[in-house]
């Protein structure tokens, strides 16, 4: 891509359709030309991978409306929405063994889904392999929506976002927040930084 000499996303994109790829990486859907070529090239047999800047999965949907892309397009080129978020890692050589979170924040980390409290959850100390910072690498936090005939008929209808992230819930979708909870109760990280990472799930 060079904006300099007029070669957007969507102009590459073109381009490479020429090619006949059989998958295409589009580095992020920013405007309605890039939708539209993204839909295009995936209504023509290719699988195309791409991102955009939102909370959540459920989001991601909402957003290629309001770029204009018509719900029924949404539905049949759309197969499924990974969200992510990325969290510091406690440091293995020091972090030490915390008061356990009480049950009441941990019912709220994780609602609406029933996730087991961790008897053992864990707090940064600091050290020289991780510079005193407590925290050493990173890790995901992931959101997989997975398209449904539901779900299709949610977007079509035009509901809410709110009744998406329900209907996907149901359908199997677990949170960031979840999705953060699993790595609480494993050691790997922190609810501090969950929750500064992860949007509550709202529907």
């Amino acid at each position: 891509v060079q904006h300099g000499i007029d070669l957007g996303f969507a102009d590459g994109l073109r381009a490479l359709m020429r090619q006949d790829p059989d998958i295409i990486m589009v580095g992020e859907i920013r405007d309605k030309e890039t939708a539209d070529m993204a839909v295009q090239a995936a209504l023509t047999g290719h699988l195309v991978f791409s991102t955009l800047h939102t909370n959540d999965a459920a989001s991601s949907i909402a957003r290629l409306l309001e770029l204009g892309v018509p719900a029924y397009l949404v539905n049949a080129t759309l197969i499924g929405i990974l969200a992510q978020r990325l969290v510091r890692t406690l440091c293995p050589h020091c972090k030490k063994a915390d008061a356990p979170v009480d049950e009441a924040t941990w019912k709220a980390l994780v609602a609406p889904w029933r996730t087991s409290q961790p008897k053992r959850v864990y707090k940064p100390v600091g050290c020289l392999e991780c510079r005193r910072t407590g925290y050493l690498g990173r890790t995901g936090l992931i959101e997989l929506l997975v398209m449904t005939d539901k779900l299709g008929e949610l977007v079509a209808s035009g509901a809410d976002i709110a009744k998406i992230r329900h209907q996907a819930a149901r359908d199997g979708l677990k949170s960031l927040r979840v999705s953060g909870a699993e790595k609480i109760a494993t050691g790997l990280t922190t609810l501090d930084e969950v929750l500064r990472a992860a949007p509550p799930f709202e529907t």
